[in-house]
């Protein structure tokens, strides 16, 4: 899993027909006190996340076992909205 935060959205008008109706985000990975890290991602977002949330994202095989990203051509899927952290 990679810790990111939700810094924006992909509006795609033409998509392939498995991905109508999913919202697609942009995130960008963050370190464990939430500092930006290098790079960013496009993920389907199956929680309802929003622009500024930190957010739990998944690749490969795993970004496709939720119910929103059942069989469908994803490989990054937001997964969990986080709260909180415990690091010690």
């Amino acid at each position: 899993m990679i810790l990111a935060r939700v810094i924006g959205t992909v509006w795609a008008t033409r998509k392939d027909e498995r991905l109508q109706g999913l919202k697609m985000q942009i995130v960008r990975p963050v370190t464990l006190d939430y500092k930006d890290r290098e790079g960013f991602l496009v993920a389907v977002d199956a929680v309802g996340a929003g622009v500024g949330e930190i957010v739990l994202v998944v690749q490969g095989s795993s970004a496709r076992q939720t119910a929103v990203t059942e069989s469908k051509p994803v490989d990054a899927t937001i997964m969990a909205i986080v709260d909180k952290l415990d690091v010690t």
